[in-house]
């Protein structure tokens, strides 16, 4: 059983349900919602494109996927992420908006997010003590031959290469999409997110995702409001 911590909007969030119906799952719930109907991409094509994202849900990495270090439990991480949400500032964003990242679509901040990336370190370290040592096969799993010198010690110090400086706040909304079928599944974007992407976006959450056994859907164990919701920040 692996954990993560991430960031995604609460279960009723307009956001959350208009993601659920794109990537085809509700990590809250489980349920599959039927895929947006959509001019240019069929419903196979949207499935096709959103294979990768689906099972681990609408979610912006945090705390990437760890397994329990030996002297810590489950109700003990839970309790420790809802006491650290208490204690943070929700973050007012300017907006989120479609963005190419190294071939997949993503949801990304309009603009700079310092507060965001601030948080987001806060959120490795503090709970980094919640997690084992990756063993051998999982560095290899991510490709370290491929990584720069900086994000193979964070991936051996930190267990995940795109921390602190290297992190970038995202949201994934597909795998790697090819350059001929790009347009089509930007503008399938466009038509589906857009009614939910003309408000300003908030970062007021953390969510426990919890994967039960090797390569299962990631669930939402539980998600915490952050706590000083009348002291918001912009990024």
């Amino acid at each position: 059983m692996r954990y993560a911590i991430y960031f995604t909007p609460g279960q009723d969030d307009p956001l959350t349900r208009v993601a659920a119906s794109w990537l085809g799952r509700d990590p809250f719930s489980a349920a599959h919602p039927a895929a947006p109907d959509v001019t240019g991409l069929s419903p196979a094509e949207i499935a096709y494109h959103t294979a990768s994202a689906r099972r681990y849900g609408f979610h912006a990495t945090l705390k990437a996927p760890f397994h329990l270090a030996e002297n810590a439990t489950e109700a003990e991480l839970d309790d420790a992420v809802a006491r650290f949400a208490a204690g943070a500032e929700q973050i007012l964003l300017s907006g989120l908006a479609p963005t190419r990242i190294d071939g997949f679509l993503a949801l990304t901040p309009r603009g700079p997010a310092p507060d965001l990336d601030r948080f987001a370190g806060e959120v490795v370290t503090v709970f980094d003590r919640f997690r084992a040592p990756l063993s051998d096969s999982e560095i290899q799993r991510r490709n370290p031959d491929a990584l720069s010198p900086e994000e193979f010690r964070n991936l051996l110090q930190w267990g995940y290469p795109y921390v602190f400086e290297s992190f970038r706040f995202h949201m994934t909304l597909t795998g790697r999409v090819a350059d001929a079928d790009l347009p089509r599944v930007r503008a399938a974007i466009d038509e589906v997110f857009a009614p939910v992407l003309e408000r300003p976006a908030i970062v007021d959450g953390l969510a426990l995702f919890v994967e039960p056994e090797p390569g299962a859907p990631f669930m939402v164990r539980s998600w915490h409001g952050l706590g000083r919701r009348q002291e918001r920040k912009t990024a």
